[in-house]
């Protein structure tokens, strides 16, 4: 497998573990009266903790003092970066519904790092692979739009125009920040797991100061919450940034972004599967665009 194949399938794969964070927050909410802000915090810090303890056991300490020697400060952008597109999603969704805050804020990175992917390509392929990418582009969206509206989420929130700001602020945010770890692990050959551990741990120390300024509760005695809190830190964030930006040292930051879609479509089927939620003829047609637009990224 080609070392282009081998990053989209590891963005891939994180996109899909990020799908089942849904799932695990409708979990949440069953067994506890954390805020969304309350379980993000945990969500990183749990993280930084693997982070820093599987750096240190695969002995990567020397890999992650040179990052925070070299890149202190594009290294702590990126971890803060990575929480405050999540709380702006989070505020977007509160303000503005589900679907609103799904589809801008989704939707906004892949056409952003899209536009930078053409600006960047100089050569004389460029008007073939502009309609490629459009065509792969807009297979996405309209799978997003599909999937999103298919969800039964398609209520407003109360406030839909902060809401609709503070999603275009999250994809903004979210398309600046994929395309700056691109670049420092293209460019300087930054190990991903150093990456992962320094950006996640300076994004848990900029999202719980937020977190305890919201209010709690803080903590809990119930096992399914404590073992969901754990899931969320290690698997939907610990190893899946890890795949991710692993696979963005091989993936153009664009197309990463536009396999992360596989995240909605395996929420949609995780709700279906466990929740009995329908997934209906609209759902379903999204999915297929979404899996084909990821295709269609083959070189």
């Amino acid at each position: 497998m080609s070392s282009t194949r081998l990053g989209l399938l590891f963005v891939s794969l994180a996109g899909i573990l990020w799908g089942t964070g849904g799932l695990a927050l409708e979990i949440l909410r069953d067994h506890s009266s954390m805020s969304v802000l309350t379980v993000s915090a945990y969500r990183m810090l749990v993280a930084a903790v693997v982070l820093v303890a599987a750096s240190f056991v695969l002995r990567r300490g020397p890999r992650l003092v040179a990052l925070v020697q070299a890149h202190p400060v594009r290294a702590a952008v990126v971890g803060l970066g990575t929480g405050a597109y999540q709380a702006l999603y989070f505020g977007s969704v509160a303000t503005a519904g589900v679907t609103v805050a799904t589809v801008v804020s989704l939707g906004l990175a892949p056409v952003l790092l899209a536009v930078v992917d053409l600006v960047r390509a100089r050569r004389r392929t460029a008007a073939r692979s502009t309609v490629r990418l459009t065509l792969v582009v807009g297979a996405a969206l309209s799978g997003l739009v599909l999937v999103s509206a298919a969800s039964g989420a398609s209520a407003v929130g109360p406030r839909p125009v902060l809401g609709l700001l503070l999603a275009i602020a999250s994809g903004s945010v979210y398309a600046a920040t994929t395309a700056l770890g691109g670049t420092l692990l293209a460019s300087d050959g930054v190990d991903p797991l150093a990456l992962t551990t320094v950006a996640t741990t300076a994004g848990a120390v900029g999202l719980v100061p937020v977190a305890l300024a919201g209010g709690g509760p803080f903590v809990t005695s119930d096992p399914t919450t404590l073992g969901t809190l754990a899931y969320l830190g290690v698997f939907t964030m610990a190893l899946a940034y890890g795949l991710f930006y692993a696979g963005l040292r091989t993936t153009r930051s664009g197309a990463a972004v536009v396999a992360t879609l596989l995240e909605p479509v395996t929420a949609a089927v995780a709700a279906a599967v466990v929740l009995g939620e329908r997934l209906g003829p609209a759902g379903i047609v999204g999915s297929v665009l979404i899996l084909a637009a990821v295709v269609g990224l083959e070189e």
